[in-house]
């Protein structure tokens, strides 16, 4: 293996032999953080923590000589701990610098992780359902005099440390966190009169951001899984946020190679309905024709397949597992309805796409598809989700719908999966106000319990006696959150605090408030309607190719809507009518 210079700078040569480059290679960045707060240190008799404050200094990590105004740990018959918390949510794990311990070969050190402060005070296996499912976050590490120790990489906000061997003594300089990210610019934006709008629109944003790794997760605890299905909502937050992202073609591209024909991505028919919506949707905003062609053989077989799939009825016929999102799991009805009006929207899209790509005869039998299957009469009963998809698709009328069930209730019913879509189909019905109120009740509440990204799983109801998640419970009256809640397959702590599919409220925003859409590929043609609802004044950008577009309004006592917006001469905007464009 060949070292060679250049201006200065040394590198491997590649090219020989012995060496050569892994198919993927990490372009993450790494960040340390310290501690903002240390929430709670133990204080018996035996277990002591000297100058926990010391933890929160901005040192570096590089270990040195001499232990200057250190953090000391000692066990004298009990267990030495401190909780440390970051301030935010972030994806990585955390380096312990030690001066010293007083072992010899390195004292025994528990590390426990955790999403909020009371799941890092857990342990794995009680009746709150902490685990190290996906990624390890309760770990016995050991710690050496004079090192610098990584320790884990999965989901969090608080660090536990706890010093295990009786009369052990650990001296510490720093504990850090390491965050992995991908260093991307944030080229869209959203501010407005509402500034808890804005923390809802950037914590959105974040949520994604964390997510979108090599490949784009489902959460950055557990589920650090590619769920196709789940990665809609993700897409069209990074597309209103980042523009476009590798990491969107290579999540697409793993899920095919995983999935060959006749099989459904993920085990699901709707998610390869979801998988042809995320293919179009990213063809619209980037106009990448030659990835469009790459899938042509795989588009032709899939649609094969659903075109398959439907009966003498109309009805969307795909087989097990038939699965519209977790809370209608067990509704044989509502799903069917859900995949009835996702079958619908595929068709739709898959039309669209083989005009694209010149395929006549599928072109054809798909708007013969779209045919049979507005025949069929779904029921969407009391589900807010199957309903707003059935909007969608055109297969139920959104004023309707929203008079009957969509604003019943306001953020009661609402998901953090489908929120995107129940807000658009509210949205198509002119019930903008409704949609902000919602928004503030629902992804707000999430922000008032301490949320710094936005979760599997919510429900409004939860909120009562709720103890933030940056905090210890201090008295029976209070509850905690994160270990009493969450459903299905995410209950208690193995409920993910991070997780992609709950921003759909991000884009949401753009496009409704600020009121950009996409209406040809590459972001060629943007529709510009600007809608404020209660709010004095909005502005903020949208990404594409070409360059950003910048958009801004303000709302007189009557309700008249001034605006301006700019773009790159490669994109044209259509101005809506009833907006005095300036």
């Amino acid at each position: 293996m060949k070292m060679e210079s250049n201006g200065g700078q040394s590198f491997f040569d590649f090219n020989d032999n012995n060496i050569r480059p892994a198919a993927d290679v990490d372009v993450r960045k790494r960040i340390y953080l310290c501690p903002r707060k240390i929430l709670w240190q133990t204080e018996e008799d035996g277990a002591q923590v000297e100058n926990s404050g010391a933890l929160l200094l901005d040192r570096s990590v590089q270990i040195s000589l001499e232990a200057t105004n250190p953090c000391i740990l000692r066990n004298n018959g009990k267990k030495a701990g401190v909780l440390l918390d970051f301030g935010v949510e972030i994806h990585g794990g955390i380096i312990i610098s030690a001066w010293k311990e007083n072992k010899g070969a390195g004292t025994k050190v528990r590390v426990r992780f955790g999403e909020s402060a009371m799941e890092a005070m857990s342990d794995i296996g009680d009746d709150k359902n902490a685990t190290n499912d996906h990624a390890n976050r309760d770990i016995i590490t050991n710690i050496s005099s004079m090192s610098m120790t990584p320790v884990g990489e999965t989901g969090f906000r608080f660090v536990r440390l706890d010093l295990m061997e009786e009369q052990a003594e650990l001296v510490l300089k720093t504990v850090k966190a390491v965050l992995i990210i991908k260093d991307v610019p944030y080229r869209g934006s959203f501010q407005s009169s509402d500034e808890l709008l804005n923390r809802i629109w950037y914590t959105g944003a974040y949520t994604v951001h964390l997510n979108m790794q090599d490949y784009i997760w489902d959460g950055i605890k557990r589920d650090r899984l590619v769920w196709v299905g789940d990665m809609h909502p993700e897409i069209t937050t990074i597309q209103a946020v980042f523009g476009s992202d590798q990491s969107i073609t290579r999540s697409l591209e793993f899920v095919k190679a995983e999935t060959p024909l006749p099989g459904w991505m993920n085990g699901y028919p709707a998610y390869s309905m979801w998988w042809i919506l995320i293919l179009h949707d990213y063809f619209l905003h980037t106009n990448d024709l030659e990835y469009l062609k790459s899938n042509r053989e795989y588009l032709l077989g899939l649609s094969d397949q659903l075109s398959a799939s439907i009966d003498e009825n109309g009805k969307d016929t795909t087989p097990q597992i038939r699965f519209l999102d977790w809370p209608s799991h067990a509704d044989t009805v509502v799903v069917d309805a859900g995949l009835q009006a996702l079958h619908t929207i595929a068709a739709q899209k898959l039309k669209r796409i083989f005009q694209i790509l010149g395929e006549k005869e599928h072109e054809l039998r798909c708007g013969e598809d779209l045919m049979r299957l507005k025949k069929y009469p779904a029921d969407y009963k009391e589900s807010k989700q199957a309903a707003a998809l059935l909007v969608m698709a055109g297969l139920l009328d959104a004023n309707t719908a929203n008079e009957k069930l969509l604003k019943a209730g306001g953020a009661k019913g609402m998901s953090t999966f489908m929120g995107y879509y129940i807000l658009t189909a509210r949205a198509m019905a002119g019930d903008l106000t409704g949609c902000l109120d919602c928004v503030r009740d629902y992804w707000g509440g999430m922000l008032r319990l301490g949320a710094t990204t936005f979760w599997e799983d919510f429900d409004v109801e939860w909120m009562e006696h709720a103890a933030p998640i940056d905090s210890l419970l201090h008295s029976p009256k209070e509850v905690d959150i994160h270990g009493t809640f969450g459903r299905y397959c995410y209950k208690g702590y193995r409920h993910s605090l991070c997780h992609g599919w709950a921003s759909g409220v991000t884009p949401w925003l753009t496009e409704n408030v600020l009121g950009l859409k996409v209406l040809e590929p590459g972001c060629r043609l943007i529709e510009a309607e600007p809608k404020l609802g209660d709010l004095k004044w909005v502005k903020g950008s949208f990404p594409t190719p070409c360059g950003e577009v910048c958009i801004q309004a303000r709302q007189d006592e009557d309700g008249t809507i001034h605006a301006s917006v700019s773009a790159p001469d490669e994109v044209e905007i259509r101005k809506m009518p009833g907006i005095c464009w300036e």
